[in-house]
């Protein structure tokens, strides 16, 4: 297969695993149709495999992401000629603010779609957009203009075969007839909605409500229960197609079995009424007496009708004000996070200035008694960046600001790398630390690497705390391959303290430990199994445990990873010596004073030479005026124009010199972005020395 054929394959196999209902696979292989066309750089099947990612979200009534996905289509759409895709995508944007009760929002979009659709001459399209600005004119109260869009499209004959545009019509006019009291007209249009509808069952199920209604207020009691039954029937139907998620066939047979039910069913009362009629004369020839009880019943049956319909709409009613709640539920949570990545942020720069002072304090040979105030210190500038980190951490993942990576990687390296990193750990407590891994996993796989990472060394790092003179064994397990698949089971045993079976439960809420005395004597900021377990569900997996108090805990989870196809090349990794940064001119743009000591005291301590400015316009002066730099440490947030724009101002006279941005990262920011700036290299402050240095001295190699 070419790889240009590579996004319309997967395309297909997308519209394939919603006829299974397999949605997690539709959105993998959406996504996967978009790497692939961006890899071959075709701006019109970018547009196209966006559009179809959000009209799977729209299925799944995830009208945010489909909004957000969309609107990524439309602004490659806008680059190319007029076409029925972009029209349509517009289309769906208006029918995601429809659902959000955003009328106001959802006709702009409509109009740029009609717009679009009228450019190209496509009726049919027109039609479907006339219906929905139909629709918003009656929410706004424009009945009248909105009945004369509903008329116009009834008396066009082609319309009746697409998306039920004719269906929706007469049931919109045979609303407006009942709230006029005109009821026999409003039964007469309802029916005609019903006869109209095809395969609906949505829309079959509100016509059926709606014509119980215009008949009970019309009188015609026998009626009004017999659509009312109906209702509840396509009602069921559809909560059961729902909650089941079974395939299209299923539903099919499913429904065409159910049908065949139904007009059973309505063959018998049919029947059961018309010898209830003639059974009723005689009996009311024979015995007046029975009449009176049959009234009777036929009275309280009507109260009961009367009484469910506004049950309904209360229910409907409060259904509104549910949705109104989780949308302000939702923007608290916004503004959580933003506020909690805001104090984060700023947290970072005077932490800096902390773990600074108290490095440059340590390497200057301070006396005994001051030695350990200032190791206290350190600790205490580790465990705080620690726990900035990891609020940071769950402020991305909640806020949707992280994102799934799908590349090659190699398991066993990255699991063996672990390993090595974390020996000095293991050896704290006297633990013995090994990894298994089944021979039948394959070499490559490809997923996110980064992610999984972080949830070893999480799960990892919490065994080695918690265990003592004991073993922790990492395994990895496969359970099921496929042509391009395979189903691993990873597991992180440790005999260590365990954790009682109260706690289980709610141990992986954040700020959650064993107990007090746990955290006191083991310390732990209580966020690192929160982070593991919203890294997993966004991987696709689940995660349990198995624990007994002084015997040890295992934590479980599966992922599918698909099959990778890539030679992976393994780096050597580069150190630095002090040579290599002995004479070097560094330019350091930093406006708080504090850092600029700090930065400066670093940098003269390993014999380069500093010089500090405070804005990012001085940068631009200096180094368009001066070549003589061999590096520029140039901070993100400064006065005037920030560090970003000043690189790129930069980059337009100097396209080599090495620039490394110092940055409290925030909610908003990651590497990615700064590097596209033009940015050589990136250190998150509060920065480690040694990393400091090593970045330093790799890029001025």
């Amino acid at each position: 297969m070419k790889e240009t054929d590579s996004v319309d394959y997967y395309l297909e196999l997308v519209r394939f695993s919603k006829t299974q209902n397999n949605y997690k696979d539709c959105l993998n292989l959406s996504q996967k149709a978009i790497d692939f066309a961006i890899l071959t750089k075709n701006p019109k099947k970018i547009a196209h495999s966006y559009s179809m990612l959000g009209e799977i979200y729209i299925e799944l009534k995830k009208y945010d992401y489909a909004i957000d996905v969309f609107k990524k289509s439309i602004v490659i759409y806008n680059t190319l000629e007029y076409s029925p895709e972009q029209a349509y995508t517009y289309y769906n944007i208006g029918i995601c603010y429809m659902e959000k009760y955003n009328f106001k929002i959802a006709e702009l979009y409509f109009n740029k779609a009609f717009a679009i659709f009228n450019t190209l001459k496509i009726q049919s399209a027109i039609d479907m957009l006339n219906l929905q600005k139909a629709i918003i004119y009656k929410q706004k109260g424009k009945k009248k203009l909105a009945n004369d869009i509903f008329l116009e499209l009834i008396s066009k004959n082609d319309t009746a075969n697409l998306n039920n545009i004719l269906s929706e019509a007469y049931y919109q006019i045979g609303i407006s007839e009942n709230e006029n009291y005109r009821y026999n007209l409003s039964i007469n249009y309802l029916n005609r909605a019903l006869k109209a509808n095809l395969k609906n069952l949505d829309q079959k199920a509100k016509i059926a409500l709606a014509l119980s209604d215009s008949y009970e207020k019309n009188g015609n009691i026998n009626k009004s229960l017999f659509y009312l039954k109906k209702h509840m029937q396509l009602n069921d139907s559809i909560l059961y197609d729902i909650h089941t998620k079974i395939g299209i066939n299923d539903v099919n047979s499913f429904k065409n079995s159910e049908t065949l039910k139904q007009i059973e069913q309505l063959d018998k009362e049919k029947k059961s009424q018309e010898k209830a009629q003639i059974f009723s004369k005689l009996v009311n020839i024979l015995a007046i007496s029975l009449v009176i009880i049959l009234t009777i019943l036929s009275i309280i049956l009507y109260k009961n009708n009367v009484i469910r319909s506004r049950s309904n709409e209360l229910l409907r009613e409060k259904n509104f004000e549910l949705q109104i709640a989780k949308d302000k539920a939702e923007k608290a949570s916004q503004a959580r996070a933003e506020f909690l990545s805001t104090v984060s942020h700023e947290l970072r720069t005077p932490l800096n200035a902390i773990n600074g002072i108290t490095h440059l304090l340590l390497e200057e040979n301070p006396k005994k008694n001051q030695l350990n105030y200032l190791n206290s210190l350190k600790f205490s500038g580790h465990y705080l960046l620690t726990f900035i980190n990891e609020i940071l951490e769950i402020n991305r993942i909640d806020s949707n600001k992280i994102e799934i990576e799908y590349i090659d990687f190699n398991l066993k390296k990255l699991l063996l790398d672990i390993q090595n990193s974390m020996h000095e750990i293991a050896t704290i407590n006297n633990n013995k630390f090994s990894i298994e891994i089944d021979d039948k996993i394959p070499e490559i796989l490809q997923g996110d690497p980064t992610k999984l990472s972080q949830i070893f060394i999480n799960l990892i790092n919490n065994a080695l705390k918690f265990t003592k003179n004991g073993e922790v064994k990492v395994i990895a397990k496969l359970l099921e391959t496929g042509d391009d698949f395979s189903k691993i089971n990873f597991a992180v045993e440790d005999t260590g303290i365990g954790i009682p079976k109260e706690k289980q439960e709610t141990i992986f809420e954040s700020f959650s430990q064993g107990s007090i005395e746990i955290n006191r004597k083991y310390g732990g900021t209580g966020l690192g199994l929160t982070i593991v377990k919203k890294l997993i569900d966004l991987l696709g997996g689940e995660i349990t445990l198995k624990s007994e108090v002084n015997v040890g805990t295992t934590f479980y989870f599966e992922l599918n990873l698909r099959h990778g196809n890539e030679v992976i090349k393994v780096e050597k990794p580069k150190y630095y010596s002090d040579e290599m940064l002995l004479g070097k001119k560094i330019l350091v743009v930093e406006d708080n004073k504090i850092n600029q000591m700090v930065t400066k005291k670093m940098l003269e301590k390993k014999g380069m030479i500093c010089k500090i400015i405070d804005t990012g316009e001085d940068s631009i002066e200096i180094l368009s005026k001066e070549n003589d730099f061999d590096l520029v440490l140039m901070d993100v947030h400064l006065p005037g124009i920030n560090g970003t724009v000043a690189t790129e101002q930069i980059r337009k006279f100097d396209t080599l010199k090495p620039i490394i941005a110092l940055t409290a990262i925030s909610l908003n920011e990651n590497r990615e972005t700064l590097l596209s700036f033009g940015i050589t290299d990136v250190i998150t402050k509060p920065f480690e020395p040694e990393n400091f240095y090593n970045i330093m001295a790799i890029n001025m190699v």
